[in-house]
Parts: structure tokens; sequence; C-alpha cells
């Protein structure tokens, strides 16, 4: 695996950004999409329709995005993982410490909540109690996937030898990572 003051050579086209919830992939992912010069599409508004059901052209939407030259986005969702490592060039894994991964997945959670942010296709945030009564509350859902990444990276970057994964730490390592991308495509 690469880390953050690594050369990538070529220069990443098509980048994915991996990491449990709370992480910041979607900063992240649309960051380096500016570095780099590409497109970002984030999964979540393709995955989610109204009321949080499904949408049912989400998997050939991803192969639609994903039969570009260049984008980014995010690496998740079980269905269209495959495709995406298949299709990218550079997998980019947030690998914060887990109270600042909790830490951040609360406050964007609390801080939607509150404000009643408007998410993918008119969703918003559940009420906070929800958590005690909902398995799939983004909260319940971040504290047991938390060790997801952990496992299932180094065994994709073991098992992928076209795809470069480049492991950051903590959000310094992310910062120099976006600025050298940055600085080597202007």
């Amino acid at each position: 695996m690469l880390g953050a003051d690594d050369v990538l050579d070529p220069p990443p086209r098509r980048v994915l950004v991996a990491g449990t919830a709370g992480v910041g992939k979607t900063t992240t992912a649309q960051r380096i999409a500016r570095a780099i010069g590409a497109p970002h599409t984030e999964l979540d508004g393709m995955f989610h329709g109204p009321g949080w059901t499904v949408l049912p052209d989400f998997g050939a939407r991803v192969d639609e995005m994903t039969s570009a030259p260049t984008w980014v986005s995010e690496w998740q969702y079980r269905q269209v993982r495959q495709l995406l490592v298949d299709r990218a060039d550079t997998l980019v894994w947030l690998d914060l410490p887990k109270p600042v991964a909790f830490v951040r997945l609360l406050r964007r959670t609390i801080r939607r909540r509150l404000h009643r942010t408007v998410l993918w296709n008119g969703n918003v945030e559940p009420p906070l109690w929800t958590f005690f009564t909902r398995s799939e509350h983004i909260l319940r859902w971040g504290i047991a996937k938390r060790n997801e990444m952990r496992q299932r990276v180094p065994v994709l970057a073991a098992d992928t030898p076209h795809l470069r994964v480049v492991h950051l730490r903590s959000q310094r390592e992310i910062e120099r990572f976006v600025g050298r991308l940055r600085t080597r495509t202007e």
C-alpha cells in the first residue's frame, strides 16, 4: 500500500474513496476530483430514492458513470463494489481512528437532523430517537461496520494488482495527499 507522500505515476484518473461512515469520504472525493480535474459522483444520490427507497436503475447508472475515462466516487454499496474496483485505478482508504470517525459521524448526523438538511431525493435524517429503534440508523450502522474496511481493504489490495491503494490514517495525511495531487496537476 502507498502513503500520503508516495508518487502516483501515472496520475490517478478513476478514483475510489473508501472508509467507514463519518471519515469524510464524500468531502475527500470532491477534493480529489477538483485536484485531478475529474467529475465526482456521490453514490448515495444514485442509490437513495424518495423515502429512502433504493432506486431501481442504481446499477445501470454506476455502470454508465464508471465507463467514463475519468471519475471519482466513494467505494460503497455491495452490489456495485466489484464493478467500481474493476474500473478504478486508485483507491484512497481513509482509515482514521475510530473515535475520530464516530465523533464526526455523530456531529454530522445531529447537524443534519437539527437543520432538517435535505439529502438525496428529498430525504432527511430520521429523528435522533430512532437510534434506539432502527438497526439501520446511520449511527448504529457506523458502529456496527467500523471494522469492516480494516478487514476488506488489505485483502482487496493483495488480490487486485491493477488497483493502487493509498492508505491515509489522519486528516493531516489527507491534506498532504490532496495537496500533492493539486500540485502535480497544476
